[in-house]
């Protein structure tokens, strides 16, 4: 069945078709045909399209919205010359990414008027990530509405944890009336490492005594700890701002800090919404860039500050690493994913150093050789094995939607 994915933000609709059927998905056959973004929706968009065998495309277009958007994804997926399918009958469903879930998603589902509308009642506590998917899904409806749609949430591979990991040092009736707890995202990315890292360590996913840290590492970051496959515990909250330090996110801070800077620097709520989640991390550190590529090169040339970034970036992971080891008993495996995680060898080494005494080590040959390839860095004798696994969330919505679809069970 070829699905089509779509991720949609507040200005921008990432979109990829995807082959796959259960016995694709079993044989690792399964595979992306083609990708491609619109950004700027709403004015003068940038259009890029690729697929394989052809150079990549980049047009530029006027979308005022996200319908028009879906529109121009097919007729690139449809084009003569540079399309992969005949038209948009070949189209067997559309899987949508939903940041928030809340508690009542605990899997991914087939959208209908009630789900629309539990994912509506997360808007409170995803304002900047579920009213774009909702718009996507509306639009992909009008284009698509023939075909099922199906929500895939960040937020249900970690409904799995205990509540001494998810529920928070505040009243216990915040929790019970506004859901304050911690979430966790990530999910899709690291359901999918904590399976691929089981085929590389020849062990089944839900092995009871396999016990591993995921860490997706991008300009967004977060680190989950897993047994038997679920999980037990990660570092990003209530909101994707705590835990790690990330590319504009400060990650995890005294609270009270933020409430002397509302007095200090007399400002709102608005503004530190947007100071937590826009100008800090790496950026705000740093004072030049949340691109870790730009910091590395920075800090090459005597840039202080481009290091002092990094360092916190790496003892901020460092932690949560030692720490998820010790919530686990103990692991069997580590691996790192997203842009930084599969590209930045220098940042794993730093990440790691220090850490021989639980059993993790890399290889520096293995590590420095491993850039955008899943691969075992681990050095020789480490009792917990190391690799590069190389992240694909929009398979994982494939797979998911394919099989909800299908009427089996979500993998």
């Amino acid at each position: 069945m070829k699905i089509l994915v779509l991720n949609c933000g507040s200005s921008s609709l990432k979109f990829q078709l995807v082959e796959t059927d259960a016995t694709q998905e079993q044989a690792g056959t399964d595979r992306a045909l083609a990708k491609g973004l619109v950004e700027n929706i709403g004015g003068t968009a940038v259009v890029k399209y690729e697929r394989e065998g052809q150079k990549p495309l980049k047009q530029t277009a006027e979308v005022l919205e996200h319908k028009i958007a879906v529109e121009r994804a097919i007729a690139l997926l449809t084009d003569p010359e540079h399309g992969v399918i005949r038209d948009r009958s070949e189209i067997g469903a559309v899987g949508h990414r939903v940041v928030h879930g809340g508690e009542r998603f605990k899997v991914s589902v087939q959208i209908d008027d009630e789900v629309l509308d539990g994912i509506e009642d997360c808007f409170d506590m995803a304002p900047l990530h579920n009213p774009p998917n909702v718009r996507g899904y509306r639009a992909a409806l009008a284009v698509l509405g023939s075909v099922p749609h199906v929500a895939v949430f960040d937020t249900s591979f970690h409904q799995t944890m205990p509540p001494h990991a998810y529920v928070y040092g505040l009243p216990y009736t915040l929790y019970q009336r506004h859901g304050i707890r911690r979430y966790g995202f990530h999910g899709t990315s690291h359901r999918f490492v904590s399976r691929r890292l089981a085929a590389l360590l020849g062990r089944a996913a839900d092995d009871p005594g396999l016990r591993v840290i995921t860490c997706h590492l991008g300009n967004g970051c977060s680190v989950a700890a897993l047994r038997a496959g679920l999980s037990i515990d990660t570092s990003m909250g209530f909101t994707p701002l705590e835990g790690l330090v990330m590319g504009t996110r400060c990650g995890d801070i005294d609270p009270a800090a933020l409430l002397h800077v509302v007095v200090r620097e007399e400002i709102g709520a608005a503004e530190v919404n947007s100071l937590a989640n826009k100008h800090s991390g790496l950026l705000g550190i740093s004072g030049l860039s949340n691109d870790m590529r730009t910091l590395l090169e920075a800090e090459a040339q005597g840039n202080d500050r481009a290091k002092l970034a990094i360092d916190v970036f790496c003892y901020r992971l460092r932690k949560y690493i030692a720490a998820y080891v010790g919530a686990l008993g103990g692991i069997d495996a580590i691996a790192f994913a997203g842009g930084i995680g599969e590209n930045a060898p220098a940042i794993r080494e730093r990440s790691m150093s220090g850490l021989d005494a639980m059993g993790l080590g890399l290889d520096p040959a293995l590590n420095a050789a491993a850039r955008g390839i899943d691969a075992e860095i681990s050095a020789p004798g480490s009792r917990v094995r190391a690799f590069v696994v190389l992240t694909n969330e929009e398979l994982l919505i494939a797979r998911d939607t394919y099989r909800i679809v299908s009427g089996l069970p979500p993998a």
